[in-house]
C-alpha cells in the first residue's frame, strides 16, 4: 500500500480504478484527471487536493475529508455520505445519482453542477451556491436550502417536501412537477420561476411573490 500511495503522490500514474485508500492522507496532492473509479476512499483525507477532471464514479467516499478541494470531477453514483465538502469547488461537477446524506457543504460552490437523481435528503445547503445546477428528480426531502442561490436551477420533478427554502433565490428556477408539500418558502424570491404542476400543500409562502411565478 505504501508504494501505491507514494506512486499516487508522485503523480507517476493516473490509473487507480478500484484502489483501496481507506484512511490514507492525500491532502494537497495534485490528482488532476486521476482515475479513482470504484475506489475505496472511506475516511481518506483529500483536503486541498486538486481533483479537477478526475473520475470518482462509483467510489465510496464515506466520511472523506474534501474541504477546500477542487472537485470539478465525475462523482456519478458515488457515495459522499458524511463527507466534509466545506469550501470545496464542485462547479460543473457530475454528481448524478450520488448520495450526499450527512455531507457538510458549508460555503461550497455547486454552480452548474449535475445532481439529477441524487439523494440529498436532509442535506444542509444553507447559503450554498447552486446557480444553474441540474437537480431534476433529486431527493431533497427535508433539506435545508435557507438562503441558497438556486436561480436558473432545474428542479423539475424534485422532491422538496418539508424542505426549508426560506429566503432562497428561486428566480428563473424550473420547479415544474416538484413536490413542495410542507416546504418553507418564507420570503423566497420566485420571480420568473416555473411552478407548473407543483404540489404546494401545507407550503408556507408568506412574503413570497408566488403570483409573479408561472404556475398552473
Amino acid at each position: 500500500m505504501t508504494t501505491e500511495v507514494e506512486t499516487i503522490r508522485a503523480g507517476e500514474s493516473k490509473q487507480f480504478p478500484g484502489v483501496d485508500l481507506e484512511d490514507e492522507d492525500l491532502s494537497s496532492c495534485q490528482l488532476e484527471k486521476v482515475n479513482f473509479a470504484g475506489a475505496n476512499l472511506v475516511g481518506v483525507n483529500l483536503s486541498r487536493a486538486n481533483l479537477k477532471g478526475a473520475r470518482l464514479d462509483g467510489a465510496n467516499l464515506l466520511g472523506a475529508r474534501l474541504e477546500l478541494a477542487d472537485l470539478r470531477a465525475n462523482f456519478l453514483g458515488a457515495s459522499l455520505m458524511q463527507a466534509d465538502l466545506s469550501n470545496a469547488d464542485l462547479r460543473g461537477g457530475n454528481l448524478r445519482g450520488a448520495n450526499l446524506m450527512g455531507a457538510k457543504l458549508s460555503r461550497a460552490s455547486l454552480a452548474g453542477a449535475f445532481l439529477s437523481g441524487s439523494n440529498l435528503s436532509g442535506v444542509n445547503f444553507q447559503g450554498v451556491d447552486l446557480r444553474g445546477a441540474d437537480l431534476k428528480g433529486a431527493n431533497l426531502n427535508g433539506a435545508n436550502l435557507k438562503g441558497a442561490n438556486l436561480s436558473q436551477a432545474d428542479l423539475q420533478g424534485a422532491n422538496l417536501s418539508e424542505a426549508n427554502l426560506e429566503e432562497a433565490d428561486l428566480r428563473g428556477t424550473n420547479l415544474a412537477g416538484a413536490n413542495l408539500t410542507g416546504a418553507n418558502l418564507l420570503c423566497a424570491e420566485t420571480d420568473g420561476s416555473n411552478l407548473d404542476g407543483v404540489n404546494l400543500e401545507r407550503t408556507c409562502i408568506i412574503g413570497t411573490a408566488i403570483s409573479k411565478a408561472k404556475k398552473s
